[in-house]
Order: structure tokens, then sequence, then C-alpha cells
């Protein structure tokens, strides 16, 4: 196996950030604009939320089909048709509320179809980047993907409202010509590492998966459990935030999507700062994450107690700031835990339940909406169960003693070295 780089090229990871970034587009650029799909086309707030659910719930099934092909083939041989799939469902959904007088039902063939389509792209661009870089590199470089990840966030519900300024339905025409481009990019700049040695068969690549999961499976468990909880309350909040705005507060389209951007920003931000500061050190990227959960949660249980959205809005700028926090130190942890062979399936597993906890959040929210303190409340505390268990299951060794490539890489150089010395000696 070849040895993973330890210095940053900038062109391979802006390449790899757009997948994100592309692929957070999907249900952060249609949440400003449910509220007008619900009376354009006549639909529930549930059948609404839906919009979310059916592109996520895709996603997270098949995401763990895609780390094997991943794994048993290569990274780009995934995500560059995966992001070609994502944007034909962007057609398919446009293309629906263009021509048919009822077109709910193919809009949501077309969101199954970029679901399946996005199953291959931001996870699988996290373990490539596992696989190009490795030590302080790799948690940078995922740090900055993270961050990638929220600034679509930032930028989704403003630039879904302005492309609904031509007609509602147009975002679903952006994703295509975003998607050419992302794909083009990681197919001629992404340079990945050959593989090595014989491609396993599915029975040994499950067989070796399972060794993975048997010695590791409490703290990833707990990690794929945190990285589920943030995103689902991230998600579900802004659905909420969003239908109040429009409902009781009658806040233009606009304004509302620069509104939403707030906490996403902080996100973002946050992202970034952590990903360039955590470098290889697991106790630090510890320490973080419960921290990064304890804020995600706490300023939930104050929200509680207020009813005006944007002291709600305000609160949850701090929440924003524990997920940028949580995400990034999850991502380095999990990304170096494993070897390179089994890396596209952990690494897919927790996108998948990152998805899965995007997809439940609109539907839960708003069943939850006549109740906000119980809303409120239940999140905070699913957010403080989950910062108890990583304090109590994550256990990160050591810098450098990740378990994954870069303890092997340290073990190879630190024998070539001693051979070095030996042979000087002699």
């Amino acid at each position: 196996m070849e040895k993973a780089g330890t210095k940053i090229h900038l062109l391979p990871l802006l390449a790899l950030a757009t997948v994100p970034l592309i692929m957070v587009l999907g249900n952060s650029m249609l949440v400003p604009i449910l509220p007008q799909m619900q009376e354009e086309i006549g639909i529930s707030k549930f059948q609404s939320s839906l919009v979310i659910t059916l592109f996520s719930v895709p996603a997270g099934l098949i995401i763990p089909l895609a780390g094997f092909l991943s794994d048993h083939f290569n990274r780009k041989v995934v995500i560059v048709p995966a992001l070609l799939l994502y944007g034909l469902g962007g057609v398919v959904a446009g293309v629906s509320a263009l021509l048919l007088d009822n077109p709910y039902t193919m809009i949501m063939v077309g969101r199954v179809l970029q679901g399946i389509g996005a199953a291959g792209t931001a996870p699988i661009a996290m373990a490539l980047a596992g696989d190009i870089w490795t030590g302080a590199a790799r948690s940078k470089s995922l740090g900055l993907i993270e961050a990638s990840n929220g600034l679509g966030k930032v930028l989704s519900p403003i630039l879904g409202v302005l492309i609904a300024y031509i007609v509602w339905y147009a975002a679903f025409f952006a994703f295509p010509a975003i998607c050419v481009i992302a794909a083009a990019l990681v197919y001629f700049f992404v340079k990945e590492p050959k593989k090595t040695g014989p491609k396993q068969s599915l029975k040994q690549y499950l067989s070796s998966v399972k060794k993975t999961f048997k010695k590791q499976y409490k703290w990833l468990l707990t990690a794929y459990l945190a990285g589920a909880a943030a995103l689902f309350v991230l998600f579900g909040i802004l659905f909420y935030i969003s239908q109040i705005l429009e409902e009781k507060y009658q806040v233009p389209d606009l304004l509302r999507g620069v509104i939403l951007a707030g906490p996403l920003l902080a996100m973002a931000t946050t992202s970034y700062i952590t990903g360039s500061k955590i470098k290889d050190n697991m106790k630090l990227m510890k320490v973080l994450l419960v921290t990064g959960l304890i804020m995600l949660g706490a300023p939930l249980a104050v929200a509680a107690f207020f009813t005006n959205p944007y002291v709600e809005l305000s609160l949850l700028v701090v929440s924003g700031i524990g997920t940028g926090l949580t995400l990034p130190c999850l991502n380095t942890l999990i990304t170096s835990a494993t070897q390179k062979e089994e890396r596209g399936a952990v690494t897919s597993l927790y996108g998948s339940v990152r998805f899965l906890g995007v997809a439940a959040g609109p539907p839960v929210f708003g069943a939850l909406m006549n109740t906000p303190k119980v809303m409120y409340f239940s999140m905070a505390a699913l957010a403080a169960v989950c910062a108890a268990l990583a304090y109590f299951l994550i256990h990160p060794k050591a810098k450098g003693k990740s378990g994954g490539d870069d303890d092997r890489y340290q073990t190879i150089e630190t024998n070539r070295k001693a051979l070095a010395l030996k042979k000087a000696r002699a």
C-alpha cells in the first residue's frame, strides 16, 4: 500500500470539497421553499417534509453498498457516476413540476434518484480523503470537507430562495449543472492511490468489516449516534423555524433564507477552525466532541422557555457552533480508526446514519410543532445522552496510535529508520 500524503495539495482538496457541497444542496436549498411548494401544488406540511425524507432515506440505505463498491473497485468509479445520477434526479423532478398538472409523485421519484446518487458522494469523498492524506493533513482536509458541507448549508437556503424567484421548481434544474462540474473536477484533479494486493470477495470483505466492529463497536456506534443526532436536531429545527417564520410571522422568502443561514454559518466556520486545529491529537478530539455535544443540547433546553423565533435562532447559533465542534472530530476519529480496505464501509455506514438523521428531522419536528417545549427538552436530552456516551465509551489512543493506516505507516517508518541506523553502525 502506498503511503498517504502528509502535504495537502489545493486542487484535489477543492475538487473533493465540492462533493459534500453538492450533496448538502439536495436538502438545504429546498427547505426555505417548501412552504411555497405546499401552496403551489396543494400538498400538506407532512407531504412537503417528505421532499427531504425521500432524498435522505434512499441515500442512507444505499450508502453501505456504495462503500463496498468503493473499497472493492475504487472511490472515483463510485463518486463520478453518483454525481451524474444525482443531477439526473434533479432533471426528473424539475421536468415533472414544469409539465405535469399533479407533479408530486414524479417529484418524489426524482428525489429518490437524487438520494441514490447522493449515497456515492460525501461519505466516499471522506474515505478518499482518508486514503490520500494521513496525520495532521488528514484531519485538516476532513475539517475543510466538513466546512464545505457547512458552507453549502449556509449558502443553499439563500440560493434556493433566489432561484425560486424565477419559478419555485427552478432549484431542481440547478442540480444537474452543478453536479456535472463537480464530477469533472473529481475525475480530472483527484489522483487516487493505487490499490495493491488481491481484491477481497464479498464474504471476505464482510468478515473483515465484522472484525473491525467487533473490536471497536462501542465507540464506533457512539460516534454514529452522535453524528446522526447532531444532524437530526439541526435539520429538524431548521424545518421548524422555517415553518414558523412563514406561517406565524410571514417573513419574506429571501429574508427567511438569510435567517436560516445564521446557525449554519456558525457551524461551517467552527468546522473549518476545528479541522485545522485538532491535527492528529485524538485526546483533544474527544474533549471537543463532548464539549460540542453539550453546546448542541444546552441551548435547546433554554429555547424551551422562549416563543420568539429570533431568540430561538440566536440559541440555535450556539448549537451550530457545537455541531461544528462535533462533526470534524467524528470524521477524523472514524476515518483514522480503520485500515484502508475497510475504510469505505466504516465511513459509509457513518454517512448512512447521518443521512437517516437528516431524513428523520423534518417529520419528527413537524409532528412536535404544536408542543415546542416537549420538542426542545427531548432534543436537549438526546444531545446529553450522546455527550455522556462519548465521554464514557470513546477512548482514543495517544497521538499517532489511531489503530488505522497512520499506525501502520508509523510502524513502517520506524522499522525503516531502525534498519538504516543498524546498517550505519555496521
